[in-house]
């Protein structure tokens, strides 16, 4: 499979809204894992969330090239943005 592939920020998991333990504040970028021109596999950790109790590793979902990186260490993100694009292996 060829082409370009967007990786986005997961749904949150619902135990983050609900149990109050782990979601207090915002969710940030706390590092990036990769750089534009990395070569990523299938469920490599591209970048780690923070929720300020929490750290979670995110997946790239595909395999691939990193073309561009959106996001940056210290941001605030929400669902669904965009972290980074991949061309496909």
């Amino acid at each position: 499979m060829s082409g370009l592939h967007e990786i986005r920020i997961p749904i949150y998991p619902e135990c983050w809204e609900t149990c109050g333990n782990c979601a207090q504040g915002d969710i940030t970028v706390w590092e990036i894992l990769v750089k534009p021109g990395d070569t990523v596999n299938f469920d490599d950790n591209v970048i780690t969330l923070e929720t300020g109790k929490v750290a979670l590793d995110i997946q790239s979902p595909h395999a691939g090239r990193v073309v561009e990186i959106f996001v940056e260490e210290g941001q605030h993100v929400a669902e669904g943005a965009l972290v980074m694009t991949l061309e496909a292996a």
